[in-house]
């Protein structure tokens, strides 16, 4: 099912479904909304996704914009006085998530974090030691220098691969991945700069809905480490370790993730 595009306030968004929307869908910060249209036909609920300002289809903001108030501003279009939905936010999209559902708690019913970013530094995190691959990896990124095709294939290996054999997932989600990705170094990889006012890492303890943190089995070790670490520090929080897939689930095993993503609002 092809989802309806709409635009919030310069937001390029997409709906599928009908009515309000059960579940809104955070990409990552190398993707854009096109990596949940294997994901959103699927779900049990009308869902919503957008590309935040400088990815995909919305331009950078200006300065001093808030991830956090276009996210809001999405909603309350999208579902003007409607029942709390479920955030779904990956990599940096989980950050979002962490922190919409710090400063709105009311407006959301829980939270399903894939490979999640925190906005700011968790207390006590170590980076743990680095796989053989990932010590390759790095070595390969420091002699890319400034290609942005070179950065391109290795980011690709690094979030849709995993530091498993390069190459690993192929065919039309290895397009979509560079593609979303080229999209992202266009606009100028501008995440971080939307990310202002919440202390999402200092504040964990203070989440009170259900969170379910899930990552894949092929996730690089840092990742996976942030992960185990926010499942011990938020209350309550759920693991769930996704087979066969790495950073990006939605487009190497997007039926894997529908499944965590039905179990997790099931348990609630």
């Amino acid at each position: 099912m092809t989802g309806e595009r709409f635009e919030v306030d310069g937001l390029a968004a997409v709906r599928w479904g009908s009515g309000p929307p059960r579940y809104v869908l955070l990409h990552a910060g190398v993707a854009d909304s096109r990596s949940w249209d294997a994901v959103a036909p699927a779900l049990d609920g009308p869902a919503v996704a957008y590309d935040r300002r400088g990815f995909g289809g919305t331009p950078p903001g200006a300065a001093g914009f808030r991830h956090l108030d276009d996210l809001l501003a999405v909603l309350d279009a999208a579902a003007p006085g409607s029942e709390p939905v479920w955030l779904v936010g990956n990599s940096m999209g989980g950050a979002l998530a962490i922190d919409a559902a710090l400063e709105a708690p009311a407006r959301f019913a829980g939270l399903v974090l894939i490979g999640p970013g925190v906005s700011s530094d968790v207390a006590g995190f170590e980076a743990p030691p680095q796989t053989a691959t990932e010590d390759a990896m790095e070595a390969e990124w420091k002699a890319a220098g400034d290609s942005v095709e070179a950065l391109l294939e290795l980011e690709a290996w690094l979030w849709l691969d995993g530091p498993e054999p390069r190459g690993r997932v192929g065919g039309a989600a290895r397009e979509l991945a560079i593609d979303m990705n080229r999209r992202v170094h266009a606009h100028g990889a501008p995440d971080e700069a939307g990310f202002n006012g919440v202390d999402g890492g200092g504040r964990l303890g203070e989440l009170s809905l259900p969170v379910t943190v899930a990552w894949g089995e092929y996730e690089n070790s840092e990742q996976a480490a942030i992960c185990e670490l926010l499942v011990e520090r938020i209350p309550g929080a759920r693991r769930v370790v996704l087979p066969g897939t790495a950073h990006l689930p939605g487009l190497d095993a997007p039926d894997a993730l529908v499944a965590a993503i039905h179990d997790a609002r099931a348990v609630g």
